[in-house]
């Protein structure tokens, strides 16, 4: 389904604004970098660890600056001479401890509070900031009985248990508005994009399983819980959504003031994966049997094993050269689909508020992406 136009799309661009999106080569960053520089014609800083193969259609307009941000002296060096910002896209997060844990918590803390300090004293210009979480905001991964099945934006926090989200947001609250600098929190759900960078990357995981299904002959099974498969479970959220989202929120014409608001980004259409799994493997090239669907399934037993397999197919269909752990995450996948609680939201604030893109079914999200990842060679 096409993308409906939104103001950004007819404002010109006569103001210069500057972008620092943090985790540019992500599902998100990605999207954001593409659409900043060639859509809307905005100056980007992407920053990373490492640069992105993917990232093909390079612009005069976009900069690519490697910094490891959990190194304060490395941020200082590389970032505090950005004095043109206008605007910061925070997509990324250190996944060093397990996410429910005060570990977790300090390391993300302590990587933003870097980017901060180099940033803010000379960004006279900075205008918003705009942090990327998740509908795990909600859901705390030690907190299992919650008889909400809908989150909206005014949800409370939990009261026990880590959530290094809420830390991210007090700390943006504790140092912006003493600068006067907005800043907004955009919620996706399940994302789906293309990134070989991503920890947590759908469509990597199920276009090798499927890769590996048809180069094997395999069953393309799903893997997970009864519920999972039968029920409405998830949000998909697709990147480029969310990216249109991000700037949605950044911009200088907002008719109702978003300043330290949060909003769910989501597709805001309800599936199950029963439905659509046989579309997915249709997709991938695959026949798909009926009985397609076992409990007793874990892609981390079936594929830890086939990492060599990955390479053959790399080798024999002439794809960008990665391993397969830079693509899937198969422990994400099992917890994905036995997750123990249902991850839906609204959508009606940013509706309400202006916000019109969207994409109407997940089906639709997941094939697009995936004719994007044989374009850029990573699947066959």
């Amino acid at each position: 389904m096409a993308l409906k136009k939104t103001k950004q799309d007819q404002k010109g661009a006569s103001t210069k604004r500057v972008a620092v999106i943090f985790g540019v080569t992500g599902l998100v960053g990605r999207e954001l970098a593409r659409k900043l520089t060639t859509k809307y014609s905005w100056k980007v800083y992407g920053i990373a660890r490492r640069e992105d193969k993917l990232f093909l259609k390079k612009t005069s307009n976009y900069h690519f600056i490697s910094c490891d941000l959990l190194c304060k002296l490395d941020a200082q060096k590389k970032l505090s001479s950005l004095e043109d910002v206008t605007h910061i896209f925070w997509v990324t997060w250190a996944s060093q401890y397990q996410l429910d844990t005060a570990e977790c918590c300090d390391q993300n803390r302590e990587m933003m509070s870097n980017a901060l300090d180099a940033i803010l004293p000379k960004a006279e210009s900075l205008k918003h900031f705009s942090l990327q979480t998740g509908m795990k905001h909600y859901v705390p991964y030690n907190l299992r009985n919650i008889d909400i099945e809908f989150y909206d934006e005014d949800c409370p926090r939990a009261s026990i248990g880590y959530n290094f989200y809420y830390v991210l947001e007090d700390l943006l609250k504790e140092r912006l508005s003493a600068k006067k600098v907005d800043w907004s929190v955009q919620r996706p759900g399940l994302i789906t994009g293309c990134s070989n960078r991503t920890l947590y990357n759908f469509m990597g995981c199920i276009a090798v399983y499927g890769s590996i299904c048809k180069h094997l002959n395999l069953p393309f099974l799903f893997g997970g819980s009864k519920e999972c498969w039968e029920e409405t479970w998830i949000d998909v959220s697709d990147a480029r959504l969310v990216a249109e989202q991000h700037i949605w929120a950044s911009s200088d014409d907002q008719v109702t003031s978003i300043n330290g608001q949060a909003f769910n980004t989501i597709n805001g259409a309800c599936f199950t994966w029963k439905e659509i799994w046989p579309v997915i493997g249709k997709k991938l090239g695959l026949e798909v049997p009926e009985d397609i669907f076992s409990s007793e399934f874990l892609y981390s037993k079936a594929m830890a094993d086939k990492a060599g397999v990955w390479r053959e197919i790399v080798e024999k269909k002439g794809l960008l050269e990665t391993e397969m752990d830079e693509l899937a995450n198969w422990m994400f996948l099992d917890q994905l689909f036995r997750c123990p609680f249902k991850l839906l939201g609204t959508r009606e604030k940013a509706d309400r508020l202006g916000f019109r893109m969207r994409y109407t079914e997940a089906s639709e999200s997941i094939s697009y992406w995936i004719d994007s990842m044989r374009d850029a060679k990573l699947i066959p």
